[in-house]
Formats: structure tokens, C-alpha cells, sequence
């Protein structure tokens, strides 16, 4: 598939990046990097944009992370020329006609993209508090560069928010649960509450549990939950931050 592409970069949540038209009507998609390999590839992918019969269009960027714009003539005919150029300050976002004709989109609606519901997350990161500085926190970030979009309470959460509602939000719209085992994590209420329902998406086939053990033991993990100890995972004594990272951005890719 023909398609034109501009790689975006790091951009932050709530930029804009205005692409313009001459000729043709076209699909215009905005991708993260997961997304955009998938549709590179052929296979499924998830997207802000539509069929774009005027131009300029404005699309906002709904998570910082690296993003691309692909235009492309899939299920159109004609010519198109394009150009983007990122937005100063914030505009109105339009909507379009849906990219109905195209079978092979996740994604059919041009979605209100500064609307938390509809947003989608690759990692949810439970974590215990005491963990952040030692390794969580890190790891989030780390997990952004690799272009995933990672759930982290630092990321999330604003002052007046549903801790629950956010939890559940975020527990139900992400592809893999990632469990950092902790002396500190066993004891907290919270982590227990996310590591319910991460388990419950498991044995359901709707979440991937990864574990991460930071500064406990086999032992320690098995006493706590069985149903974790049984689970491949890294130690945090064993990899950096930067292997874990790759290696979850890997698993998810493939």
C-alpha cells in the first residue's frame, strides 16, 4: 500500500498537528508507534483521523508518546498532495466522514479524541507508592519512549478524580497488566484491588499479566499469589529498566 509519512516524533499530550490537502480527497490517520507498524504491516490498527474531504485538518495528539501521520488513498482513486505543520497553540478539532470502506480498521469513528473514554492504553502499571522512586516512575518513562501508551497514576490522575473509576477505566482499556511484586506492594490495599481485576482479565483472555519482581523473593511471590509466581517474569536485580522496557515494547509489537 501507497502511502506518504510523517514521523512526528515526541510529542506531548494535547499538541496539535495540522495536515493539509491539494488535489485529492484522502485518508489522514494519526499513529503511535505500535499502531503505526501494524498498519504498515497490513494488520489491524487504531488511529485519530478519517476520510478527509476538506483541508486543512486539525488533529490532537490524546497522549504524549512518539506519533505519525500517514495520508494515504486506500479504497479512493485521484491524486493527493499533502503537508503537515504542528500547531502553535491549541484550535477547534474537526470531524469527518468515517473511513467506512476500509475493512481492515479497528477504529471507525472520528472520534472525540480529548475524551478519556475513548482513550486506549497498552501497560497499566500497578505499582505500590513506595516504589515510584526506585523504579516505577522510571519505567513508565522508559515505556513512553518506547512509544507504548502506559496508565500511571502520575499520568492520570488530577486533583477531584475517582480513584477507583480512573482504575477501572484504565484496568479496562489496557492490553497488558504490569504487576510489580514488592514487599511494600503486598501490603497495600489498592494493589491488591488492581491485581483482582488484572487477574480477572487473564483467566478471561482480555489482559496479558506481566510481572516484574522488585526486591522480593520467589518464595515471598509465591506466599503472596500463586497465580503470579507461575507467571515468566524479570527481576528488577537482573534487568535494567531499559531491557525491561524493550522487552515489554517487543511483546507487544509481535
Amino acid at each position: 500500500m501507497n502511502f506518504t509519512h510523517y514521523k512526528l516524533g515526541q510529542c506531548e499530550r494535547g499538541e496539535r498537528v495540522q495536515v493539509t490537502l491539494s488535489g485529492n480527497a484522502a485518508n489522514v490517520r494519526l499513529m503511535d508507534n505500535s499502531n503505526f507498524q501494524n498498519y504498515k504491516n497490513g494488520r489491524k490498527h487504531r488511529y485519530v483521523g478519517g476520510l478527509a474531504k476538506k483541508s486543512p485538518i486539525n488533529l490532537e495528539i490524546p497522549s504524549s508518546g512518539t506519533w505519525h501521520v500517514a495520508v494515504d488513498l486506500q479504497g479512493l482513486g485521484g491524486n493527493v498532495k499533502s503537508s503537515i505543520k504542528m500547531l502553535p497553540k491549541p484550535l477547534p478539532t474537526i470531524k469527518e466522514t468515517p473511513l467506512s470502506s476500509i475493512p481492515s480498521l479497528v477504529q471507525r469513528d472520528f472520534p472525540n479524541i480529548s475524551d478519556d473514554n475513548q482513550r486506549q492504553y497498552d501497560v497499566f502499571i500497578s505499582h505500590a507508592s513506595e516504589d515510584k522512586e526506585d523504579i516505577v516512575r522510571e519505567l513508565a518513562k522508559a515505556l513512553k519512549n518506547e512509544g507504548l501508551q502506559v496508565w500511571y497514576d502520575e499520568f492520570e490522575l488530577k486533583i477531584g478524580d475517582s480513584l477507583r473509576r480512573k482504575i477501572d477505566r484504565g484496568l479496562a482499556r489496557s492490553r497488558v497488566g504490569l504487576v510489580i511484586p514488592s514487599p511494600s506492594f503486598i501490603r497495600k490495599g489498592w494493589t491488591n484491588y488492581e491485581l483482582d481485576g488484572i487477574i480477572t482479565r487473564t483467566v478471561t483472555g482480555e489482559q496479558i499479566l506481566l510481572p516484574i519482581w522488585h526486591k522480593i523473593s520467589k518464595r515471598e511471590v509465591i506466599e503472596f499469589s500463586p497465580s503470579i509466581a507461575d507467571k515468566v517474569a524479570r527481576n528488577t536485580a537482573n534487568h535494567t529498566v531499559e531491557e525491561i522496557a524493550t522487552k515489554i515494547s517487543n511483546l507487544l509489537r509481535n
